[in-house]
């Protein structure tokens, strides 16, 4: 069964699109779904110019891109919620208690991602995962039991990717390098378990 991600920001137009595209890109070869939504979605809009611009210099096109609300069947529908801060994480576990365990800020689950690395292969095998998305799954819940025993970020601001709509190309840039290494992190850690899993 299709293993699913949700990128979710504020107005779903500039970071959410960007993660659910890199994340996408790099697991292609799974059956994977991502897509992307927003908490206060700028319903119908597309990815303002600089984030278009931006996105193509990393050889995104989010120039189809159009922007939705999230609401609660989406978040019970996933597999994996990734929040862009964490006001959003909050929101989206108030519209949705029961995905406590599989709601993240992008950047607190690729932090959770690398402490779990080491036990991923014994995670999966205690799961019996018999397809590659049902591994994608034991690694989900293998970083949710560890959330709250590694020590966090001397500033937990460092959990969130910053907001850089209607801001300059530099804060696109910064967003944006926040966006890519902790995304990269995260389709790894799947893209690994899945190939672990895998028949």
């Amino acid at each position: 069964m299709t293993f699913s991600v949700l990128s979710v920001c504020t107005g779903n137009v500039c970071r959410s699109p960007l993660a659910e595209q890199l994340i996408a890109r790099q697991m292609r070869e799974f059956d994977v779904s991502v897509r992307s939504a927003g908490v206060w979605a700028l319903v119908g809009e597309g990815a303002p110019e600089p984030a278009r611009r931006i996105a193509a210099e990393c050889g995104l096109d989010v120039s189809a891109h159009v922007a939705e609300q999230v609401d609660e069947g989406m978040i019970r529908r996933s597999d994996l919620i990734l929040g862009m801060a964490r006001d959003h994480r909050r929101q989206l576990v108030e519209m949705a208690p029961s995905a406590m365990r599989r709601s993240f800020t992008l950047r607190e689950f690729a932090r959770l991602a690398e402490a779990a690395e080491p036990d991923l292969s014994e995670a999966v095998r205690s799961a019996h995962a018999r397809s590659a998305e049902d591994g994608m799954r034991a690694a989900v819940a293998l970083a949710a039991s560890l959330r709250g025993t590694i020590p966090p970020p001397d500033d937990a601001a460092d959990f969130d990717v910053v907001d850089p709509y209607q801001q300059s190309d530099e804060v696109y840039r910064r967003s944006l390098a926040e966006i890519v290494p902790a995304a990269e992190k995260v389709s790894e850690y799947l893209v690994a378990a899945g190939t672990l899993a895998a028949p």
